[in-house]
């Protein structure tokens, strides 16, 4: 698959929590944890579980950084 983003951080799934719609998933890349909110039906058409291997593709046009 390609896609346009440049941002494709590879991991493995540490933790995956599922709401009434909505899945959070924490993917583990070398010690930093990325985390992402996706429906569950993505969650479950992905075949995502906790152990597994999954790509966090970051596609933004802004990054926000503030101080106290």
């Amino acid at each position: 698959m390609k896609v346009s983003a440049r941002n494709a951080l590879s991991g493995k799934i540490v933790a995956l929590k599922k709401g009434a719609t909505t899945a959070h998933v924490v993917i583990d890349v070398d010690g930093l944890k990325v985390t992402a909110s996706i429906t569950n039906e993505s969650a479950e058409d992905l075949g995502l579980k906790v152990g597994g291997t999954a790509t966090a593709i970051i596609k933004s046009s802004d990054v926000i950084i503030a101080v106290a």
